[in-house]
């Protein structure tokens, strides 16, 4: 009967082991399938459609790239076009503010009084020198500032003096000290001037 058994249970484990196997190779073979399938998806050639959106999808990012970049282009070039109009415009800004001060001391040279015919004459010459190079400096964008007569204006006029004169009304210009002048829009030197009380 011990042997019958034995006999038995070894019977029992060998039907447990083939049930093992053969769940093994159930379970290894539909990995296999899905694998099988997987590899299948994998190597499966884009439709004609896929295809087609693809290539859509990579003309509109290169499309955009390049308006993107043709825009900078253009602000790049309406940059440089302002800074060269700019440059342009006042590129003679640090000579006519050299010279400033040569027209200051022709000016004081005009206001000098003489009776002499040769001062007569050589008063007439000066002024035609100033004349002249007044004129060249107002052709390059030279302009003087109105001063006598106007508001004070702190944008164009420096007051030093104050004044208290009953025919100008209050904070008006009574007198210019200093001459100033303007390139275009920019002050190169503000008007001196005695304002009102």
């Amino acid at each position: 009967m011990a042997e019958d058994k034995a006999l038995h249970e070894e019977e029992m484990q060998e039907e447990t082991a083939q049930e093992a196997v053969h769940t093994e190779e159930t379970v290894t073979e539909a990995d296999a399938q899905q694998e099988a399938a997987t590899e299948t998806e994998e190597n499966k050639e884009p439709t004609a459609e896929e295809q087609l959106e693809a290539l859509q999808a990579e003309v509109d990012a290169s499309q955009e790239k390049y308006l993107r970049l043709y825009a900078e282009f253009e602000n790049y070039k309406r940059r440089i076009q302002n800074e060269a109009d700019i440059q342009k415009t006042y590129r003679a800004q640090q000579v006519l503010s050299d010279v400033l001060p040569t027209l200051d001391n022709i000016e004081r040279a005009l206001q000098i009084e003489g009776d002499d015919e040769s001062f007569v004459s050589l008063k007439k010459g000066v002024q035609m020198v100033y004349d002249s190079l007044l004129k060249a400096l107002e052709d390059n964008g030279l302009e003087r500032i109105q001063a006598a007569g106007e508001q004070f204006d702190p944008n164009y006029h420096q007051a030093v003096l104050q004044d208290d004169n009953p025919e100008f009304e209050s904070g008006a210009v009574t007198e210019e000290l200093q001459a100033g002048y303007k390139l275009k829009d920019r002050v190169l030197r503000a008007s001196m001037v005695k304002v009102n009380q």
